[in-house]
């Protein structure tokens, strides 16, 4: 099939690269013109045969907002656009009446994989009607990983978005639970190669995951994680993802505390922190403050 990607940088040019490996046509605009295929989001439509699915991929709020306005005057009835940005899922449901009343279809992706999707696949949950879902299955196909699992759909719109919503919050969790446990180990006067300790716990043991892989690797890069700063930023999932949990009167005192531990960083160097920033940067290439 043809499709339409809005957004090429580091999640968005992996994912036309995969998509394009499966043996469909993708057509990408990005505001960089060495990154784009086309000049204009208008010349991205007017490539395209209808009916058309175009992807967005851009940063949430303002500049998903803008082009799905844009495009809200560029599209025809019967086309579908996907939002594969990490936007809140509330924003999802204005932005499938927007649509619905020029007839254009709307389906939400929450994506996951980072950095490392291009070659190992991207974990996916989108939401929207059966119908709307079947036109974009081909690229939900080509984009997730090899295997029965590894993509789903979550519900109506919007459910794609909060499903991805609490993957982060439980991330959240995960990573201030090793960044705790490196804290304590690196402390500790009898312990003397925690990397080696937490290289130990890649097999055999209850906590081994991809995570925990990732964590050793930033170790093996920087044994003490001297080179970093303790700073780590909030994206927005973790804190949409605590209201949520206010709002429906769902206790989450582990994703509640690790957002908490995130504010934390702001006010001085904290070692949890390092751990923290490494692993985002290990399987998202987050940006990482350099030790001044």
């Amino acid at each position: 099939m043809e499709l339409g990607l809005v957004g090429l940088g580091k999640m968005g040019g992996n994912m036309r690269e995969r998509i394009r490996r499966a043996g469909h046509t993708v057509i990408g605009y990005d505001r960089n013109p060495d990154l784009a295929d086309v000049q204009s989001l208008e010349d991205l439509v007017g490539r395209l045969k209808g009916p058309r699915v175009v992807w967005v991929m851009v940063p949430a709020g303002a500049a998903t907002q803008a082009t799905i306005d844009e495009l809200s005057e560029l599209l025809e009835p019967g086309d579908i656009v996907v939002d594969g940005g990490n936007s809140r899922w509330t924003d999802d449901e204005k932005h499938a009446v927007q649509l619905g009343i020029k007839d254009i279809g709307f389906v939400d992706c929450g994506v996951s994989g980072g950095v490392w999707g291009l070659e190992n696949g991207y974990a996916l949950m989108y939401g929207g009607t059966e119908e709307n879902v079947a036109k974009v299955q081909p690229v939900f196909d080509a984009l997730k990983p090899e295997g029965e699992f590894g993509s789903v759909h979550a519900g109506k719109v919007g459910a794609g978005h909060f499903a991805k919503m609490v993957h982060n919050g439980i991330e959240y969790a995960m990573m201030q639970a090793f960044a705790e446990g490196w804290e304590l180990l690196e402390k500790a006067d009898s312990v003397t190669d925690v990397r080696e300790i937490f290289r130990s716990w890649q097999e055999g043991t209850v906590i081994r995951s991809w995570l925990l892989d990732l964590a050793v690797n930033a170790l093996d890069e920087d044994e003490h994680l001297e080179q970093l700063r303790g700073w780590a930023a909030d994206s927005g999932e973790g804190r949409w993802t605590v209201e949520a949990a206010i709002d429906n009167a769902v206790p989450l005192p582990a994703i509640t505390a690790s957002l908490f531990a995130r504010f934390s960083s702001r006010q001085d160097d904290s070692p949890q922190m390092k751990m923290i920033a490494a692993l985002r940067n290990q399987f998202g290439g987050h940006a990482v403050e350099a030790k001044k």
